[in-house]
């Protein structure tokens, strides 16, 4: 496990602890394919250092944990999901599949931590060159330059209010 030093995962847990914007959250990672950790990520340099994240920082930054996020992120939800079915009922292996089960999900969890490292150290030299503006202000254009940099022909997501109200309250 990696030391637990990371401002970026800290406001995440928090702000991730609220059921609405875990309900958010998943709704746009299941419907848009939305990555919740370059969301969170969003939302963490709009409400607390108040950037505003230039396009091409934005892509820069979903380039990066990209191949990460497709490849091994979402493979360990993936096996996570198609294990739930397995870990009830009278199978006699429910439990042992409930075990495995557990251990997927720590190991997802800490690719998570990882992607957020990697988006939080490649952040470092770039924050103080790019553009402030009120926190809340700031979170909602990153997170709507999120959905705009995925948007095929498709429609772009509302604006997940709850997270951007959490990601401002856990910025104080």
């Amino acid at each position: 496990m990696l030391e637990d030093h990371s401002r970026f995962w800290s406001f995440s847990l928090t702000v991730y602890s609220n059921p609405d914007v875990r309900k958010e959250c998943l709704e746009l990672q299941d419907r848009h394919n939305i990555d919740v950790n370059l969301l969170l990520f969003c939302a963490f340099a709009g409400a607390v250092h108040g950037a505003v994240l230039p396009e091409t920082s934005l892509r820069e930054a979903a380039d990066l944990v990209g191949g990460w996020h497709n490849d091994v992120v979402t493979n360990l939800r993936e096996a996570r999901r198609a294990l739930k079915p397995f870990t009830t009922g009278s199978l006699s292996a429910a439990s042992v599949a409930a075990a495995l089960r557990n251990s997927v999900k720590a190991m997802e969890l800490e690719a998570e931590r990882l992607e957020q490292r990697m988006l939080e150290a490649w952040s470092q030299s770039r924050l103080g060159t790019w553009p402030r503006m009120q926190g809340t202000e700031a979170a909602a254009a990153n997170i709507c330059a999120l959905f705009a940099l995925g948007a095929g022909s498709a429609a772009a997501p509302e604006l997940p209010r709850h997270l951007v109200v959490a990601a401002i309250a856990a910025a104080r």
